[in-house]
C-alpha cells in the first residue's frame, strides 16, 4: 500500500488529534507535579470515570487491536474470553485487593509485600521481574503491533523513525505530567478510541452484510491454496487443508483438547494469569490507588468492566470480517504466499486489521482510526512508563540510596523513563520477528505471573505465610517457569501441514501454557505453605491492615523492618541550599519544570499532627452505605450480564 493512500484529510485529523493530546497532557501536567504523591498517585484526587477510562486504555493498547483481531480472523470469537474473564476479575481488584493495598497506605505492589513479609529480596525480586514483564512483553507487543499498523500504512515511512516518535511524545507525557497527566490522556484516548471502533464496526457489518452473513461467510473464507483440497483443481494451488476456520469459532467455551483455548485452561489458568495483572500489577492497580477514596476506586473498576464488553463486537468480530473481504492475505496459509503479502511465514491475521481499516473507510477517517492506534500505543506507553518509574525510584532507588531527597526521586523517576525509551527502541528488530503476538505474550505470563498470583494471593488471605515462605515459593516458582519458557523457545514453531515433524517432548506439545499455568500455581501455594509451617509465624502486631481479614485494624501496626526504618530517619536530611527561583536562567527553570520540582521551596510545611491527618485520610477504605449497597448491585449486575455473554457463545 503506497503512501499516497492517505488523503490530506487523514493527515489534519492526525494532527488535531496530537494538539488535542498535547494540550490535555501540559493542562494536567500542571496538576499535583510538586511531590512524590501527586507525581506518583495522582494526590489520591481522581474520580471514577478517569480511573475507569485509564483502566481500560490502559490494557487496551495496539497490541490489543492487532492481536485480538488477528485472532478473530484465525479462529473465531474464543479470543474474547480473555475480556470476559477480566471482567470478574476487576471485581476482585476493587473489592478485595485494592481496600487492603489503601489501607496499607502503598505506593506499590512490591512496597506491599515488604511491609507484608518483611526483608528486602521478595521486593527486590519482584521489582526487578516486573521491569523485565514491562519491556520484554508490554512494550514489545505494543511496538511490535504499532509496527505492523504503521507499515501497512505508510510502508514508505521509515519505521525507527515513526517509532522513535511515538515513543517520545509517550515519553514527554509522562516525564512532564506523572500519574494526573496519564489518567486525564488515557481518558481522552478511550474517547477517541471507541468512537473510531465503533465506525469501523458499524461499516464492517454493512459491508459483509450482517452479522448472520459474517457467521456464514466466515466459515467459507479459505483462501485459494486451500481450494484444491476441496475439489476445485489449479496447478497453482498449494496441497494443503490449512487455511480453514476451525468448527468452533463461534464458540466460546472450548473442548480440553483444544489446542488453542482449552476450557479447563480459560477457566482456571487465564484466572490465574489475570489476577496478577489486574489485581498485583503496577500499570493497572497504580490508578485504583489513585482514586479519591475507596467507593471511586470500586466504581471505577465498574466502569472498565462494562467497557471490557466492547472488544468483542469492536475488535474481534471486525477481525473475522477482514479475514472474509480478504481471504487471500489476511486468511493466507501457504508459507510463501504469506511471505509476499506480510513478510512472516507463519501466517498473515496480524494485518486484518490494518487491512480493513486502510481498504473500506473513507478519507477523513482512515485518519481518525490511524490517530486510534496511535492513542492507543501512547496510552499503554505511557503508562507503563509512569508505572515502571515509579517501582525504580520507590522500590530500587530508595534501596540504593536510603537518604535521597524527594528531588533526587523526581529526577530519577524521569531518567528511568528515558532508559525505558532506548531499551524499547533497542528492541524493535527482536519484536519484528514475533508471529504469534497475543498467545506469545500470554505464554511468558503463565510461565511467570503464576508464582506472584499465588503469593499475593496467600500474602492477602493467609496471614500464617511469612517471607521465607513466600521468597522460596517465587524461587522455585521462577526456575519451573524458566525451565518451561527456555525449553518450549528452543523449538522452532511447526508450521501448519507439517505436525507429523513434530519433535517437542509431550511436556510441551501436549501441555497447554494455560494448564501448565495452573500446575505452576498449585506448585508455588504447596512450596509456599509448606515452608511457612515449618519456619517462625509473623506476629500478628506487623500483620494490622495487611490482610483482607485485617483491612479495618485501627491498631497501630509495627514495621517489621523498624531498625532498618529507625536507620533512616536517624540519618539527617540532605541538605538543599536555598535558591531564588526568579533569579535562575530560563534553561535552568525549563530544566526544573519539566522535572517537576518548580515548586518544591514554595512547598507548605505541615506539622506531624497534620501530615499524621493527612494519611489517615488517604488510607481510610470508609464507603457510605448507600455507596457501598449501589456499588454492590452495578457489580452483581454487571457479573451477571457477562456470564450471559458467555452462555449465549457457549
Amino acid at each position: 500500500m503506497a503512501y499516497s493512500r492517505l488523503h490530506w484529510g487523514d493527515i489534519l485529523v492526525i494532527i488535531g488529534y496530537f494538539v488535542a493530546v498535547i494540550a490535555v497532557g501540559i493542562i494536567s501536567s500542571c496538576r499535583n507535579r510538586g511531590s512524590i504523591n501527586g507525581f506518583f498517585l495522582a494526590g489520591r484526587s481522581m474520580h471514577w470515570i478517569p480511573i475507569g477510562a485509564s483502566l481500560f486504555a490502559s490494557n487496551i493498547g495496539s497490541g490489543h487491536f492487532v492481536g485480538l483481531a488477528g485472532s478473530g480472523a484465525a479462529g473465531g470469537i474464543g479470543i474474547a474470553v480473555f475480556e470476559l474473564n477480566a471482567i470478574f476479575i476487576l471485581m476482585i481488584l476493587g473489592w478485595i485487593f485494592v481496600p487492603v493495598y489503601t489501607a496499607a497506605g502503598v505506593y506499590t505492589m512490591p512496597e506491599y509485600l515488604r511491609k507484608r513479609f518483611g526483608g528486602q529480596r521478595i521486593r527486590i525480586y519482584l521489582s526487578v521481574l516486573a521491569l523485565l514483564l514491562y519491556v520484554f512483553t508490554k512494550i514489545s507487543a505494543d511496538l511490535y503491533s504499532g509496527a505492523i499498523f504503521l507499515t501497512q500504512a505508510l510502508p514508505e515511512l521509515n519505521l525507527y523513525v515513526a517509532v522513535i516518535i511515538l515513543l517520545a511524545v509517550a515519553a514527554l507525557f509522562t516525564i512532564g505530567g506523572g500519574l494526573t497527566a496519564v489518567i486525564w490522556t488515557d481518558f481522552i484516548q478511550t474517547i477517541i478510541m471507541l468512537v473510531g471502533g465503533f465506525v469501523l464496526m458499524i461499516m464492517s457489518f454493512i459491508k459483509v452484510g450482517g452479522y448472520e452473513r459474517m457467521v456464514k461467510e466466515y466459515f467459507e473464507a479459505w483462501p485459494n491454496t486451500t481450494k484444491l483440497h476441496k475439489g476445485l483443481p489449479n496447478d497453482n494451488y498449494s496441497y494443503t487443508d490449512c487455511g480453514i476456520p476451525p468448527a468452533n469459532s463461534m464458540n466460546l467455551i472450548r473442548s480440553a483438547e483444544d489446542g488453542s483455548l482449552p476450557w479447563p485452561g480459560i477457566m482456571f489458568g487465564l484466572t490465574i494469569s489475570s489476577v496478577w495483572y489486574w489485581c498485583s500489577d503496577q500499570v493497572i492497580v497504580q490508578r485504583a490507588l489513585a482514586a479519591k477514596n475507596l467507593s471511586n476506586a470500586k466504581a471505577g473498576t465498574i466502569l472498565a468492566g462494562y467497557l471490557k464488553f466492547l472488544p468483542m463486537f469492536l475488535i474481534v468480530m471486525p477481525g473475522m470480517i477482514s479475514r472474509i473481504l480478504f481471504s487471500d492475505t489476511v486468511g493466507c496459509a501457504d508459507p510463501d504466499e504469506c511471505f509476499k503479502v506480510c513478510g512472516s511465514r507463519s501466517g498473515c491475521t496480524n494485518i486484518a486489521y490494518p487491512t480493513l481499516v486502510l481498504e473500506i473507510m473513507p478519507p477523513g477517517l482512515r485518519g481518525l482510526m490511524l490517530a486510534v492506534m496511535m492513542s492507543a500505543l501512547i496510552s499503554s506507553l505511557t503508562s507503563i512508563f509512569n508505572s515502571s518509574s515509579t517501582i525504580f525510584t520507590m522500590d530500587i532507588w530508595r534501596r540504593i540510596r536510603k537518604g535521597a531527597s524527594e528531588v533526587e526521586l523526581m529526577i530519577v523517576g524521569r531518567v528511568c523513563v528515558l532508559i525505558l525509551v532506548a531499551v524499547s527502541i533497542a528492541w524493535i528488530p527482536i519484536v519484528q520477528n514475533i508471529s504469534e503476538l497475543f498467545h506469545y505474550i500470554q505464554a511468558i505470563t503463565s510461565y511467570l505471573a503464576p508464582p506472584v498470583c499465588s503469593i499475593y494471593v496467600l500474602a492477602i488471605f493467609w496471614k500464617r505465610t511469612n517471607e521465607q515462605g513466600a521468597f522460596w515459593g517465587l524461587m522455585v516458582g521462577l526456575v519451573a517457569g524458566l525451565t518451561r519458557f527456555i525449553w518450549e523457545f528452543s523449538y522452532s514453531p511447526v508450521p501448519c501441514g507439517e505436525e507429523e515433524n513434530d519433535i517437542r517432548p509431550d511436556i510441551i506439545s501436549k501441555v497447554h501454557y494455560l494448564h501448565f499455568g495452573i500446575l505452576l500455581f498449585g506448585l508455588v501455594v504447596i512450596v509456599a505453605v509448606i515452608v511457612s509451617l515449618l519456619t517462625a509465624p509473623i506476629e500478628d502486631r506487623y500483620l494490622h491492615r495487611l490482610t483482607f481479614w485485617s483491612r479495618f485494624d485501627t491498631r497501630e501496626r509495627s514495621d517489621l523492618d523498624k531498625e532498618e526504618a529507625e536507620k533512616v530517619a536517624k540519618k539527617p536530611p540532605p541538605v538543599v541550599a536555598e535558591v531564588d527561583y526568579d533569579s535562575l536562567p530560563w534553561y535552568k527553570k525549563a530544566f526544573q519544570w519539566i522535572c517537576g520540582i518548580e515548586k518544591m521551596n514554595d512547598a507548605p510545611v505541615f506539622t506531624e499532627e497534620e501530615i499524621k491527618i493527612q494519611e489517615m485520610k488517604q488510607t481510610s477504605i470508609h464507603e457510605t452505605k448507600t455507596w457501598r449497597r449501589v456499588l454492590n448491585v452495578n457489580a452483581i449486575v454487571l457479573m451477571t450480564l457477562a456470564i450471559f455473554v458467555w452462555g449465549f457463545w457457549a
